[in-house]
Protein backbone atom coordinates (compact mmCIF):
# COMPACT_ATOMS: atom_id res chain seq x y z
CA UNK A 1 0.00 0.00 0.00
CA UNK A 2 1.35 3.44 -0.90
CA UNK A 3 2.14 5.94 1.88
CA UNK A 4 -0.71 8.19 0.69
CA UNK A 5 -3.21 5.34 0.76
CA UNK A 6 -1.96 4.14 4.13
CA UNK A 7 -2.18 7.61 5.61
CA UNK A 8 -5.68 8.22 4.28
CA UNK A 9 -7.05 4.90 5.49
CA UNK A 10 -5.46 5.41 8.91
CA UNK A 11 -7.21 8.77 9.27
CA UNK A 12 -10.50 7.36 7.98
CA UNK A 13 -10.45 4.36 10.31
CA UNK A 14 -9.00 6.14 13.31
CA UNK A 15 -10.65 9.56 13.20
CA UNK A 16 -13.49 10.04 10.73
CA UNK A 17 -15.65 7.01 11.45
CA UNK A 18 -16.36 4.31 13.99
CA UNK A 19 -16.63 0.60 13.15
CA UNK A 20 -20.14 -0.59 12.37
CA UNK A 21 -20.07 -3.13 15.21
CA UNK A 22 -19.78 -0.28 17.73
CA UNK A 23 -22.77 1.73 16.47
CA UNK A 24 -26.33 1.63 17.75
CA UNK A 25 -29.32 2.25 15.49
CA UNK A 26 -29.47 5.99 16.14
CA UNK A 27 -25.79 6.36 15.23
CA UNK A 28 -26.26 4.28 12.09
CA UNK A 29 -29.19 6.41 10.97
CA UNK A 30 -27.35 9.65 11.72
CA UNK A 31 -24.28 8.54 9.78
CA UNK A 32 -26.21 7.70 6.63
CA UNK A 33 -26.41 11.34 5.69
CA UNK A 34 -22.66 11.95 5.75
CA UNK A 35 -21.41 13.61 2.57
CA UNK A 36 -17.98 15.15 2.04
CA UNK A 37 -17.97 18.70 0.59
CA UNK A 38 -17.46 19.07 -3.14
CA UNK A 39 -14.36 21.25 -2.81
CA UNK A 40 -10.65 20.81 -2.14
CA UNK A 41 -9.06 19.24 -0.20
CA UNK A 42 -11.92 16.72 -0.05
CA UNK A 43 -12.18 16.38 -3.83
CA UNK A 44 -8.49 15.55 -4.00
CA UNK A 45 -9.52 12.27 -2.39
CA UNK A 46 -13.09 11.62 -3.54
CA UNK A 47 -12.94 13.14 -6.99
CA UNK A 48 -15.05 16.10 -8.01
CA UNK A 49 -18.69 16.20 -8.99
CA UNK A 50 -18.77 16.79 -12.75
CA UNK A 51 -20.84 19.95 -13.22
CA UNK A 52 -21.42 19.14 -16.88
CA UNK A 53 -23.91 16.53 -15.67
CA UNK A 54 -27.37 17.54 -14.52
CA UNK A 55 -28.89 15.89 -11.45
CA UNK A 56 -32.63 15.35 -11.02
CA UNK A 57 -34.84 13.11 -8.93
CA UNK A 58 -37.59 10.54 -9.31
CA UNK A 59 -39.20 7.54 -7.71
CA UNK A 60 -39.94 3.97 -8.71
CA UNK A 61 -42.70 1.85 -7.16
CA UNK A 62 -41.62 -1.11 -5.04
CA UNK A 63 -43.68 -4.29 -4.95
CA UNK A 64 -44.96 -3.42 -1.47
CA UNK A 65 -46.12 0.06 -2.48
CA UNK A 66 -43.08 1.99 -1.24
CA UNK A 67 -41.73 4.74 -3.49
CA UNK A 68 -38.02 4.07 -4.05
CA UNK A 69 -36.10 7.37 -4.41
CA UNK A 70 -33.93 7.69 -7.50
CA UNK A 71 -31.10 10.14 -8.18
CA UNK A 72 -30.83 10.66 -11.92
CA UNK A 73 -27.75 11.92 -13.78
CA UNK A 74 -27.88 13.14 -17.39
CA UNK A 75 -24.98 14.78 -19.27
CA UNK A 76 -25.88 18.33 -20.26
CA UNK A 77 -24.20 17.73 -23.62
CA UNK A 78 -26.94 15.21 -24.37
CA UNK A 79 -29.83 17.22 -25.78
CA UNK A 80 -33.33 16.77 -24.37
CA UNK A 81 -34.43 15.46 -27.74
CA UNK A 82 -31.89 12.63 -27.68
CA UNK A 83 -33.51 9.43 -26.51
CA UNK A 84 -30.94 6.96 -27.80
CA UNK A 85 -28.47 7.17 -24.91
CA UNK A 86 -28.12 4.04 -22.74
CA UNK A 87 -28.94 3.71 -19.05
CA UNK A 88 -26.79 2.61 -16.12
CA UNK A 89 -28.52 1.61 -12.89
CA UNK A 90 -26.16 2.18 -9.96
CA UNK A 91 -26.45 0.49 -6.54
CA UNK A 92 -24.20 2.00 -3.89
CA UNK A 93 -22.17 0.26 -1.20
CA UNK A 94 -22.32 0.46 2.57
CA UNK A 95 -22.95 -3.06 3.81
CA UNK A 96 -26.71 -2.80 3.10
CA UNK A 97 -26.71 -0.59 6.23
CA UNK A 98 -24.78 2.62 5.55
CA UNK A 99 -24.15 4.99 2.66
CA UNK A 100 -26.28 7.30 0.55
CA UNK A 101 -26.74 8.21 -3.09
CA UNK A 102 -25.43 11.78 -2.76
CA UNK A 103 -21.98 10.61 -1.67
CA UNK A 104 -21.71 8.79 -5.01
CA UNK A 105 -22.16 11.97 -7.06
CA UNK A 106 -18.46 12.03 -8.06
CA UNK A 107 -18.54 8.51 -9.49
CA UNK A 108 -22.04 8.68 -10.99
CA UNK A 109 -21.44 12.02 -12.73
CA UNK A 110 -18.16 10.64 -14.05
CA UNK A 111 -19.93 7.59 -15.50
CA UNK A 112 -22.72 9.70 -16.97
CA UNK A 113 -20.33 11.99 -18.83
CA UNK A 114 -17.65 9.51 -19.85
CA UNK A 115 -19.96 6.67 -20.90
CA UNK A 116 -22.48 9.18 -22.26
CA UNK A 117 -25.39 7.58 -20.46
CA UNK A 118 -28.22 8.37 -18.11
CA UNK A 119 -27.23 7.03 -14.68
CA UNK A 120 -29.96 6.16 -12.18
CA UNK A 121 -28.75 5.68 -8.61
CA UNK A 122 -31.16 3.70 -6.44
CA UNK A 123 -31.73 4.80 -2.84
CA UNK A 124 -32.79 1.34 -1.68
CA UNK A 125 -34.02 0.70 1.86
CA UNK A 126 -31.43 -0.32 4.41
CA UNK A 127 -30.96 -2.68 7.32
CA UNK A 128 -31.43 -3.17 10.18
CA UNK A 129 -34.81 -1.44 9.80
CA UNK A 130 -35.39 -3.28 6.52
CA UNK A 131 -33.91 -6.76 6.54
CA UNK A 132 -33.09 -8.77 3.43
CA UNK A 133 -34.35 -9.19 0.83
CA UNK A 134 -35.84 -5.65 0.87
CA UNK A 135 -32.74 -3.98 -0.58
CA UNK A 136 -32.47 -6.63 -3.30
CA UNK A 137 -36.14 -6.33 -4.22
CA UNK A 138 -35.85 -2.53 -4.31
CA UNK A 139 -32.94 -2.88 -6.75
CA UNK A 140 -34.88 -5.30 -8.94
CA UNK A 141 -38.07 -3.21 -8.90
CA UNK A 142 -36.25 0.04 -9.61
CA UNK A 143 -34.38 -1.51 -12.55
CA UNK A 144 -37.58 -2.90 -14.03
CA UNK A 145 -39.24 0.51 -13.71
CA UNK A 146 -36.30 2.27 -15.34
CA UNK A 147 -36.36 -0.08 -18.32
CA UNK A 148 -40.13 0.22 -18.71
CA UNK A 149 -40.15 4.03 -18.41
CA UNK A 150 -37.15 4.95 -20.50
CA UNK A 151 -39.31 7.56 -22.23
CA UNK A 152 -39.53 9.53 -18.99
CA UNK A 153 -35.73 9.36 -18.76
CA UNK A 154 -35.31 10.26 -22.46
CA UNK A 155 -33.08 7.24 -22.86
CA UNK A 156 -32.92 3.80 -24.46
CA UNK A 157 -33.93 1.21 -21.86
CA UNK A 158 -33.00 -1.64 -24.18
CA UNK A 159 -29.33 -0.72 -23.65
CA UNK A 160 -29.06 -1.02 -19.90
CA UNK A 161 -26.22 -1.88 -17.53
CA UNK A 162 -26.18 -2.48 -13.79
CA UNK A 163 -23.27 -1.42 -11.63
CA UNK A 164 -22.56 -1.51 -7.92
CA UNK A 165 -19.79 -1.59 -5.36
CA UNK A 166 -19.45 -3.86 -2.30
CA UNK A 167 -22.99 -4.50 -1.00
CA UNK A 168 -24.18 -2.69 -4.12
CA UNK A 169 -22.20 -5.17 -6.19
CA UNK A 170 -24.15 -7.92 -4.45
CA UNK A 171 -27.41 -6.17 -5.34
CA UNK A 172 -26.35 -5.57 -8.95
CA UNK A 173 -25.56 -9.28 -9.34
CA UNK A 174 -28.96 -10.18 -7.88
CA UNK A 175 -30.66 -7.75 -10.27
CA UNK A 176 -28.88 -9.34 -13.24
CA UNK A 177 -30.05 -12.80 -12.20
CA UNK A 178 -33.64 -11.65 -11.61
CA UNK A 179 -33.77 -9.93 -15.01
CA UNK A 180 -32.46 -13.09 -16.70
CA UNK A 181 -35.06 -15.22 -14.89
CA UNK A 182 -37.95 -12.95 -15.87
CA UNK A 183 -36.74 -12.29 -19.38
CA UNK A 184 -36.97 -8.56 -18.74
CA UNK A 185 -35.35 -6.13 -18.71
CA UNK A 186 -32.54 -7.12 -21.00
CA UNK A 187 -29.29 -6.18 -19.29
CA UNK A 188 -26.32 -5.63 -21.56
CA UNK A 189 -23.58 -5.54 -18.92
CA UNK A 190 -22.92 -5.90 -15.20
CA UNK A 191 -20.04 -4.09 -13.50
CA UNK A 192 -19.32 -5.37 -10.01
CA UNK A 193 -16.78 -3.49 -7.91
CA UNK A 194 -15.36 -5.57 -5.02
CA UNK A 195 -18.74 -7.33 -4.70
CA UNK A 196 -19.92 -9.34 -1.69
CA UNK A 197 -21.51 -12.41 -3.27
CA UNK A 198 -21.30 -15.12 -0.57
CA UNK A 199 -23.13 -14.59 2.71
CA UNK A 200 -21.76 -17.88 4.05
CA UNK A 201 -18.44 -15.96 4.28
CA UNK A 202 -16.48 -18.84 2.80
CA UNK A 203 -13.83 -16.79 0.97
CA UNK A 204 -10.29 -17.38 2.33
CA UNK A 205 -9.43 -13.68 1.97
CA UNK A 206 -11.82 -12.84 4.83
CA UNK A 207 -9.39 -14.48 7.23
CA UNK A 208 -6.28 -13.48 5.27
CA UNK A 209 -7.21 -9.80 5.56
CA UNK A 210 -9.18 -9.96 8.79
CA UNK A 211 -7.73 -6.67 10.05
CA UNK A 212 -7.44 -4.80 6.77
CA UNK A 213 -8.04 -1.06 6.53
CA UNK A 214 -11.52 0.19 5.57
CA UNK A 215 -13.20 -3.23 5.95
CA UNK A 216 -12.39 -5.90 8.53
CA UNK A 217 -13.70 -9.37 9.24
CA UNK A 218 -15.52 -8.00 12.29
CA UNK A 219 -17.18 -5.35 10.09
CA UNK A 220 -18.34 -8.02 7.66
CA UNK A 221 -19.93 -10.11 10.41
CA UNK A 222 -21.66 -7.03 11.81
CA UNK A 223 -23.07 -6.03 8.42
CA UNK A 224 -24.30 -9.58 7.88
CA UNK A 225 -26.02 -9.62 11.29
CA UNK A 226 -27.80 -6.36 10.46
CA UNK A 227 -28.87 -7.42 6.97
CA UNK A 228 -29.93 -11.04 7.28
CA UNK A 229 -33.11 -12.04 9.10
CA UNK A 230 -32.87 -14.70 11.79
CA UNK A 231 -32.65 -18.21 10.38
CA UNK A 232 -32.15 -16.90 6.85
CA UNK A 233 -30.69 -19.33 4.33
CA UNK A 234 -27.36 -17.71 3.52
CA UNK A 235 -27.13 -19.77 0.32
CA UNK A 236 -30.28 -18.25 -1.17
CA UNK A 237 -29.30 -16.55 -4.47
CA UNK A 238 -31.15 -13.37 -3.47
CA UNK A 239 -28.62 -13.08 -0.62
CA UNK A 240 -25.63 -14.86 -2.15
CA UNK A 241 -25.72 -14.62 -5.94
CA UNK A 242 -22.78 -17.01 -6.24
CA UNK A 243 -25.18 -19.86 -5.42
CA UNK A 244 -27.61 -18.93 -8.18
CA UNK A 245 -27.93 -20.24 -11.72
CA UNK A 246 -25.32 -18.25 -13.60
CA UNK A 247 -26.07 -19.37 -17.16
CA UNK A 248 -27.28 -16.76 -19.58
CA UNK A 249 -26.17 -13.77 -17.52
CA UNK A 250 -24.82 -10.59 -19.17
CA UNK A 251 -21.09 -10.07 -19.62
CA UNK A 252 -19.37 -8.85 -16.48
CA UNK A 253 -16.53 -6.67 -15.32
CA UNK A 254 -15.40 -7.55 -11.80
CA UNK A 255 -12.88 -5.31 -10.07
CA UNK A 256 -11.31 -6.48 -6.80
CA UNK A 257 -8.89 -5.01 -4.28
CA UNK A 258 -5.93 -7.19 -3.34
CA UNK A 259 -5.92 -6.13 0.34
CA UNK A 260 -9.67 -6.65 0.72
CA UNK A 261 -11.37 -9.35 2.82
CA UNK A 262 -13.90 -9.58 -0.04
CA UNK A 263 -11.25 -10.07 -2.73
CA UNK A 264 -11.95 -13.77 -3.14
CA UNK A 265 -15.71 -13.20 -3.38
CA UNK A 266 -15.08 -11.34 -6.62
CA UNK A 267 -12.50 -13.84 -7.86
CA UNK A 268 -14.75 -16.82 -7.11
CA UNK A 269 -17.73 -15.16 -8.77
CA UNK A 270 -15.69 -14.47 -11.89
CA UNK A 271 -14.60 -18.11 -12.00
CA UNK A 272 -18.18 -19.31 -11.52
CA UNK A 273 -19.48 -17.01 -14.27
CA UNK A 274 -16.81 -18.23 -16.68
CA UNK A 275 -17.67 -21.84 -15.87
CA UNK A 276 -21.27 -21.00 -16.78
CA UNK A 277 -20.17 -19.58 -20.14
CA UNK A 278 -20.48 -15.89 -19.23
CA UNK A 279 -17.79 -13.53 -20.61
CA UNK A 280 -15.92 -11.94 -17.70
CA UNK A 281 -13.12 -9.42 -17.30
CA UNK A 282 -11.57 -9.73 -13.82
CA UNK A 283 -9.06 -7.15 -12.61
CA UNK A 284 -7.45 -7.41 -9.19
CA UNK A 285 -5.87 -4.09 -8.22
CA UNK A 286 -2.78 -4.69 -6.11
CA UNK A 287 -1.73 -2.87 -2.94
CA UNK A 288 -5.13 -1.23 -2.43
CA UNK A 289 -7.91 -1.84 0.12
CA UNK A 290 -11.65 -2.23 -0.12
CA UNK A 291 -13.50 0.95 -1.08
CA UNK A 292 -11.05 2.37 -3.62
CA UNK A 293 -13.85 3.54 -5.95
CA UNK A 294 -14.90 6.06 -3.29
CA UNK A 295 -11.45 7.59 -2.82
CA UNK A 296 -9.74 7.46 -6.24
CA UNK A 297 -7.39 10.30 -5.33
CA UNK A 298 -5.86 8.33 -2.46
CA UNK A 299 -4.91 5.24 -4.46
CA UNK A 300 -2.35 5.04 -7.27
CA UNK A 301 -4.72 3.20 -9.60
CA UNK A 302 -7.79 5.41 -9.13
CA UNK A 303 -7.72 6.77 -12.67
CA UNK A 304 -7.06 3.34 -14.17
CA UNK A 305 -9.99 1.77 -12.30
CA UNK A 306 -12.32 4.45 -13.65
CA UNK A 307 -10.92 4.18 -17.17
CA UNK A 308 -11.46 0.43 -17.19
CA UNK A 309 -14.99 0.81 -15.85
CA UNK A 310 -15.88 3.38 -18.51
CA UNK A 311 -14.23 1.40 -21.31
CA UNK A 312 -16.04 -1.83 -20.47
CA UNK A 313 -19.42 -0.12 -20.20
CA UNK A 314 -18.93 1.79 -23.43
CA UNK A 315 -17.98 -1.39 -25.22
CA UNK A 316 -21.22 -3.10 -24.24
CA UNK A 317 -23.62 -0.15 -24.33
CA UNK A 318 -22.22 1.22 -27.61
CA UNK A 319 -21.18 -2.07 -29.20
CA UNK A 320 -20.92 -0.66 -32.73
CA UNK A 321 -18.58 2.11 -31.57
CA UNK A 322 -19.86 4.59 -34.11
CA UNK A 323 -23.09 5.27 -32.20
CA UNK A 324 -21.20 7.08 -29.47
CA UNK A 325 -19.71 10.40 -30.58
CA UNK A 326 -17.43 10.45 -27.54
CA UNK A 327 -16.06 6.94 -28.08
CA UNK A 328 -12.67 8.22 -29.21
CA UNK A 329 -12.44 11.04 -26.70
Amino acid sequence: MSPVTAGFTAVLDGVLRKPIESLDLAQIQSGRGQVYPDRPPFTWITGRVDRSVGITFGTAPARDGYDIPLRIYRPRAVRDTETDVPVIVYLHGGGWVQGNVVSYDPLCTHLARQVRAVVVSVDYRKAPEHKAPTAAYDGVDATRWVAAHDGALRADGSRLAVCGDSAGGNLAAVVAQAARDDGSPRISHQALIYPAVDMTLASPSIDEHANAPILTRANIHAFKAHYLPERADATSPVLSPIFGDLTGLPPALIQTADLDPLRDDGVRYAEALRAAGVPVRLTNYVRVPHGFASFPGAVPMGAQHRAELVSEMRGHLYPAGGDDPTASG
